[in-house]
């Protein structure tokens, strides 16, 4: 057994994933037509699928957009492959655990704020599917419309591979480092990054720690791409180049494994007699991404007012209506607030965008408490939310001196439509009672001139 194959070997192994992710070499540049070979000469040169492709391989295209979608959005990759995605058995039903899929009709759409603590501690030999609980969501997954939000809590690496033709997942880690084994390659996530795995790409998750822990928003429409900078011009937010994508790494392993694929909402299971993840090479831009958040290029006011959250926007995937998005994810990244004369928190507001908002470490700048790393809120479109009473009080009075936003790190999963809870999420018992009282007690300041 060659080196690379022990190494392959060992991957179900806690400490094979900490030692894959350690010198990873990656690919940079969001939405670029990249190209990574694990074995010279596996590329063909000069077309995608010759009568016999090199080394013996299998060439089959991946498909993340229609045909014939515009150039600039159309999303495929060619992979060569030890063998076929086609080479499967049969897939059968199995067990969906706590993943729920749009549409998310069992209970009624709820006006109210809403606020859960993390969840709690997962049963042993819980992975990463396994412990994928779902919060909400919105549209119908058959019509590739809407989103949902979910979460995961796992104590266990996967040893069986995991796909969704449903949508593309952009995982947000709070605790604990992932590896994620991808068709393409490897990709290493810690707290404070996120990694984006394309509609239908197969992967598993691999931990790094004891325990991981955070939230997943399930894209069901168009994919994620970079917003359009307008005014602000040709630099700024997050940065393509910032974007790592993996380079080719396939496994060449004989024997049983179990591949699961999320289908209409539903889990179906089948054992395959080798890996699928057996690609040698490949290029295209359908791949999995990884991004450190704190890369992201935070613009702001630099002389009153505090600005809009679409500032801070790092990846939408847009609906039919411009600029009013199926689902934003946004980072409420570190930053400095120099506005003079301004209420630097966030304004009280009411949205037509509906907003779920986790935190992944410290303390949002808007809660001063009860908000925590591995929960999360949820302000449906109207509902009338800002900063808590003991946030205003202490904005209110504060010496406006610049300050450094440096002590916490905050997302939002942002979507047009209303974000309908599932049963579980509404009965949860980490799902908090006395949200409301946050703003109870701002008294009336009002007088005549």
């Amino acid at each position: 057994m060659s080196d690379g194959d022990t190494a392959r070997a060992s991957a179900f192994e806690r400490g094979g994933a900490r030692k894959a992710a350690e010198g990873l070499g990656h690919l940079s540049g969001f939405g670029n037509e990249h190209s990574s070979e694990a074995v010279p000469g596996a590329l063909p040169e000069g077309r995608n699928s010759p009568q016999r492709a090199p080394l013996g391989l299998y060439a089959e295209q991946l498909s993340g957009t229609a045909f014939t979608e515009p150039r600039a959005h159309n999303r495929r990759s060619w992979l060569y492959r030890i063998r076929p995605s086609a080479a499967h058995p049969a897939f059968t039903r199995t067990g969906n655990g706590a993943i729920r899929s749009a549409p998310f009709n069992q209970t009624v759409p709820d006006p109210n704020r809403l606020r859960w603590s993390p969840l709690p501690a997962p049963a042993e030999g819980t992975d990463f599917l396994a412990g994928l609980w779902t919060l909400g969501g919105n549209g119908d997954v058959a019509q590739r419309a809407g989103m949902a939000v979910h979460l995961y809590h796992a104590n266990a690496s996967m040893d069986r591979v995991f796909s969704d033709a449903d949508g593309e997942l952009l995982i947000v880690p709070e605790e604990g480092g992932l590896v994620l084994r991808t068709e393409f390659g490897l990709l290493h996530v810690e707290p404070g990054h996120i990694a984006l795995v394309p509609r239908g790409v197969r992967f598993r998750v691999e931990l790094l720690d004891d325990v991981a822990r955070g939230y997943v928003c399930e894209n069901y429409g168009a994919a994620f791409r970079l917003p359009d900078l307008g005014p602000i011009g040709a630099n700024g937010l997050a940065n393509a180049r910032d974007f790592r994508a993996p380079v080719a790494a396939y496994e060449d392993v004989e024997g049983p494994v179990e591949v699961v694929n999320k289908f209409c909402g539903n889990l179906w299971s089948a054992t395959y007699d080798h890996s699928p993840m057996d690609v040698v090479a490949w290029h295209g831009n359908h791949v999995p991404y990884a991004y450190d958040l704190r890369r992201f290029n935070v613009m702001g006011t630099i002389s009153y007012d505090h600005p809009d959250p679409s500032v801070f926007t790092v990846l939408t995937a847009p609906s039919d209506t411009p600029g009013l998005a199926g689902v934003d994810f946004v980072v409420f990244a570190p930053r400095w607030l120099v506005g003079e004369d301004t209420f630097r928190p966030p304004y009280f507001h009411r949205n037509v965008m509906s907003e779920y908002m986790g935190l992944i470490e410290g303390a949002y700048d808007a809660k001063a408490e009860g908000f925590v790393p591995g929960g999360g809120s949820l302000h449906n479109m109207m509902s009338a939310h800002g900063p808590d009473r003991e946030t205003f009080e202490k904005a209110s009075a504060a010496e406006l001196r610049p300050q450094k936003i440096d002590d916490g790190l905050a997302f939002m999963f942002e979507t047009r439509w209303p974000v309908s809870l599932t049963p579980q999420a509404a009965r949860a018992e980490h799902l908090q009672q006395r949200y409301d009282e946050v703003w109870q007690g701002l008294e009336r300041h009002f007088r005549t001139m």
